[in-house]
């Protein structure tokens, strides 16, 4: 018979000896560690995990997701294994505070880093609006769409809860920034579907001293100044009205900028038609097109293409795609250039550095009133974590 009355001496094994056993063998948990953990009991507003530790860990509602949770059990199940992270180092009764929206939080952003690397085009559907323009959500993560790249005609309020096409703009994690443009994801789904040398009738939106703005179909194209006719024109208000329909040529395409240059020089069956006699280069324009794009491809292949029309023998820097560059120089800087047509590769003039914001994404000060940031997080990670 077992003698119950044995002394720790005899016994060789204290109390002391076996906590120090314990926490010999504990595992060691620190803030910002990913672990695996189980659900054994869930609470009104939170829920204990197993996680190994000698005390069971906490996870609060407010954490259980990126998006907003009624009750624990929209998210969790008793006897449920997975990742936690751990938000916060051991309390006064030693129990650590766990986090899934953590995880959720640095996946999300490593999702929309591979997604603006890719150049991907995502759709989000609006659901808030303000001074600066629309609130979406991406992979979790709240977005902002800048006013000036929202392409419609409709009022910004009557936006909630349309589904919008969007192309990334800037993918900022360490500023919580993500803005994107709806106006490029349009040009780019247009563009793709347009080729040089093709012909498309548009609607003249906008007149400067440079050129005319065309809207083909939604997305804006330039008619430069020196690509209307090839006789000399002093301004094209002297050609074309706002509103005015016409028939133009595709001649560059640089769907990284956003822009589409357009041309009627290239249409004229003599030079001058444009002036002289519209409606002639309208009824030619894809006869002389189709002269147009063969010449190019004669270029393109080193060939000199054959006269067979007026049109052919002249000079080939009358014929010739003007340059990106010298458009440059004649087109005025994107501050003119912003009612019409807001390029992509200009995006800095339109969304400022965190110095000039203010009118269009508020400062941190003014977050919480108008642009919340894409995540809420940022107060309640502790410092450990941050640094």
């Amino acid at each position: 018979m077992v003698n119950q009355n044995l002394t720790a001496t005899e016994i060789g094994f204290t109390h002391e000896d076996f906590a120090a056993l314990l926490d010999k063998y504990d595992y060691h948990f620190s803030p910002g560690d990913v672990v695996p953990g189980t659900v054994f009991s869930i609470e009104p507003r939170g829920a204990l995990i197993d996680i190994g530790a000698k005390t069971a860990a906490y996870i609060p509602i407010q954490e259980m997701s990126i998006n907003r949770v009624d009750a624990p059990e929209e998210v969790l199940q008793s006897n449920e294994t997975r990742e936690f992270f751990i938000l916060t180092d051991e309390n006064e009764d030693g129990q650590l505070t766990l986090s899934i929206r953590r995880i959720e939080y640095m996946r999300a952003w490593e999702r929309v880093r591979q997604l603006q690397a890719e150049d991907a085009t995502v759709r989000s559907g609006v659901f808030a609006t303000n001074r600066g323009g629309a609130l979406v959500r991406i992979e979790g993560l709240r977005g902002f769409i800048p006013g000036s790249h929202i392409s419609t005609r409709k009022p910004k309020e009557e936006l909630v809860g349309e589904d919008l096409p969007l192309k990334f703009l800037e993918v900022d994690e360490e500023r919580n920034r993500l803005v994107l443009s709806h106006r490029r994801a349009l040009v780019e789904r247009k563009m793709n579907r347009l080729e040089v040398g093709e012909v498309v009738i548009g609607t003249v939106r906008g007149i400067k001293p440079y050129g005319a703005f065309i809207d083909i179909g939604g997305v804006s194209g330039l008619l430069h100044i020196s690509e209307i006719s090839h006789e000399h024109i002093d301004t094209p208000h002297s050609v074309f009205n706002v509103n005015d329909e016409v028939k133009v040529m595709i001649i560059d395409l640089d769907a990284e900028r956003g822009r589409i240059s357009l041309s009627t020089k290239q249409l004229e069956p003599e030079p001058g038609d444009m002036i002289k006699n519209r409606d002639l280069v309208y009824d030619k324009a894809e006869e002389m097109a189709a002269k147009y794009r063969e010449q190019l491809l004669a270029k393109q292949q080193g060939a000199t293409a054959a006269p067979a029309a007026p049109v052919e023998v002249l000079a080939e820097e009358e014929i010739e795609v003007p340059p990106a560059v010298e458009l440059e120089e004649e087109i005025p800087p994107a501050a003119e250039l912003e009612e019409e047509i807001p390029p992509a590769a200009e995006l800095e003039e339109e969304i400022p550095p965190a110095a000039e914001i203010e009118e269009e994404i508020p400062v941190v000060a003014e977050i919480e009133k108008e642009i919340p940031a894409a995540t809420e997080t940022e107060e309640e990670i502790p410092a450990a974590i941050k640094e």
